[in-house]
């Protein structure tokens, strides 16, 4: 009996962790002000050359993230793009985590050929 509610609140407590992460997220991603390139939702981009990121992968996005901030120090892991890369470098790690992993909950309009 221990062990299926011992279960249960472990369980329940990863699912308000990542709540609290979701909402920091959000509150980043206001305050980098992503929607004035990005568009309402992170899905509407105001040019065609700016990915939708409503509903992507958190991990995709992490990892897009981190080589933004890396940049072409590292030409196997960085990006090089200046806009992306100044808007990165002010958030650690576990900001850019929460900022993807609310990015990820976002509903988005992604389409996959088959």
């Amino acid at each position: 009996m221990k062990f299926p509610l011992i279960t249960l609140i472990l369980l329940s407590s990863i699912g308000l962790a990542q709540a609290a992460s979701a909402e920091k997220g959000k509150a980043l991603v206001e305050k980098a002000n992503c929607a004035s390139c990005h568009g309402a939702g992170l899905n509407a981009p105001i040019l065609p050359a700016y990915p939708k990121l409503a509903g992507q992968y958190s991990d995709y996005l992490f990892y897009a993230l981190k080589a933004y901030k890396v940049g072409n120090g590292n030409p196997q892991y960085g990006r090089n793009n200046a806009v992306m890369s100044s808007q990165v470098q002010a958030f650690t790690d576990a900001d850019l985590e929460d900022m993807a992993l609310y990015i990820s909950k976002l509903p988005g309009n992604f389409v996959i050929k088959k």
